[in-house]
């Protein structure tokens, strides 16, 4: 396969264009996907919060606060039928799961499976060679 991030022969600016424009939606969704991460996590922490909510309510003298909270709120859907777990299931199976599927399908298919051409080559372009910092690879070459 050769460089692994030089174009292969016959792929149009287009192409590395429109690979570079679907990999970074696909960014994109991967950081949605950790707010999504975040959303059932901290909605998690704040569900079991409520234990003690209910426990201090209790025992400062107001059960029937701590009675609506235990029922009403702690363990309560999001949305209706859902769990936060299920929000990111449901996320991954019809979101998130097609689009890296169709991302590394049209990579694979468009561009021999090299990735990240167009950051490649900007890298390429930017760059001031036989600089230091300025290398063309991890192996540290200036040129």
């Amino acid at each position: 396969m050769g460089d692994p991030h030089r174009r292969p022969e016959g792929v149009s600016d287009e192409t590395v264009a429109a690979l570079g424009s679907l990999s970074k939606a696909l960014e994109t969704t991967e950081s949605a996907r950790g707010h999504l991460f975040a959303f059932h996590q901290l909605t998690g922490s704040a569900d079991f919060e409520l234990d003690r909510a209910v426990a201090l309510l209790r025992a400062a003298g107001h059960p029937e606060w701590a009675e609506r909270v235990r029922t009403e709120i702690l363990g309560r859907d999001v949305i209706p039928g859902h769990w936060t777990f299920q929000v990111v299931e449901a996320y991954d199976r019809t979101y998130y799961e097609p689009f890296r599927d169709l991302e590394r399908e049209a990579v694979d298919r468009l561009a021999e499976g090299r990735d990240h051409l167009y950051e490649a080559e900007l890298k390429e372009a930017r760059r001031t060679r036989n600089h230091p910092d300025h290398t063309a690879g991890p192996d540290g070459a200036p040129t």
